[in-house]
């Protein structure tokens, strides 16, 4: 066999209508080997025994996902002869009635497979954003969110505490300048950072931040604000350490009646009202773009939140 030329070897790939018929289906699809029994009503040991040889003759390859192997045609790599006579071997090898029923089946194959899947979201739907948090993390879509940073970004995490927000900005931006005044915080963000290069963790006040002038393109506040005696004075201050045409992120509370958030908390402030966030903001040099109330979270037990992003006069 390894002294034969390629073509010969093409040929007897295909002399058997089997493997034709096989090939035929590879080509319109990505198969399991029981799709392809149940669409071509063989045993998978037939079916496997001619998968083997068309593998190892370069028409099919195949991928491993889990326990099973998906194969498919090789027909964008194939040598331009061999596309040739598959060409050939396509429309002469199998019979018109034999190939409209493979056809017909393996559409219904398909429409098998694409069923699965829609009768699960039918099923899942009202729990599918739980589902998904438990199979991959409450916090999935903010790293998608967050890819879409210019890569020349350098970002303040101001109030960064634990390091969560720094973590996931760092791959996507130049530098996240992490700031908090809490020396315990700052080494659970240490701890969580070790492995990341480009995010510097600094101890400071955010009413006098450890942060030259003008070095931010933007600034994110995420529930900050409460905590803070003067949240004007701050605005100031990250007015000062952004540079011209720079962004402000904040992400905090609505007004609420939670008392108790005083005492398990600490915070200053019930919330804030879009007049209250856009006053102190005005007055420290930023312009108010956007003010988005973000949609209630049924698991989530706080009060509800807002985003207000803006930007530097």
């Amino acid at each position: 066999m390894s002294g034969m030329a390629p073509m010969v070897i093409w040929m007897q790939s295909l002399s058997d209508p089997t493997r034709v018929r096989l090939l035929r289906l590879l080509e319109k699809s990505e198969l399991s080997v029981a799709e392809m029994c149940t669409t071509l009503q063989m045993p998978q040991s037939t079916v496997s025994r001619h998968l083997k040889m068309l593998a190892d003759d370069g028409w099919a390859t195949a991928r491993r996902e889990g326990a099973s192997n998906w194969y498919r045609m090789t027909s964008g790599e194939l040598p331009a002869a061999q596309k040739k006579l598959w060409s050939v071997a396509r429309g002469h090898c199998v019979p018109e009635s034999t190939a409209e029923q493979d056809d017909a089946r393996l559409e219904q194959v398909l429409d098998s497979r694409h069923n699965k899947s829609q009768n699960f979201f039918s099923s899942a739907a009202g729990r599918w954003d739980r589902m998904r948090g438990e199979l991959f993390g409450h916090r999935i879509d903010a790293w998608a969110v967050a890819s879409g940073w210019d890569s020349s970004t350098i970002v303040g995490d101001l109030g960064c505490g634990t390091g969560m927000i720094s973590q996931t900005l760092a791959p996507w931006v130049e530098q996240v300048i992490a700031v908090d005044s809490s020396m315990a915080m700052l080494n659970a963000a240490r701890k969580r950072l070790k492995d990341v290069e480009n995010v510097d963790l600094r101890r400071g006040e955010l009413t006098d931040l450890p942060i030259e002038s003008r070095t931010l393109n933007a600034a994110l506040m995420v529930l900050v604000l409460p905590y803070l005696a003067d949240p004007q004075r701050v605005f100031e201050e990250v007015h000062r350490a952004t540079k011209p045409r720079g962004r402000l992120i904040v992400l905090d509370m609505l007004p609420h009646n939670r008392t108790e958030y005083r005492d398990e908390l600490g915070h200053t402030w019930m919330g804030f009202s879009n007049e209250q966030i856009e006053q102190w903001m005005q007055c420290a040099g930023w312009t108010l773009d956007r003010w988005v109330v973000i949609p209630p979270d049924p698991e989530a037990k706080g009060t509800q939140t807002f985003l207000a992003s803006a930007s530097r006069r």
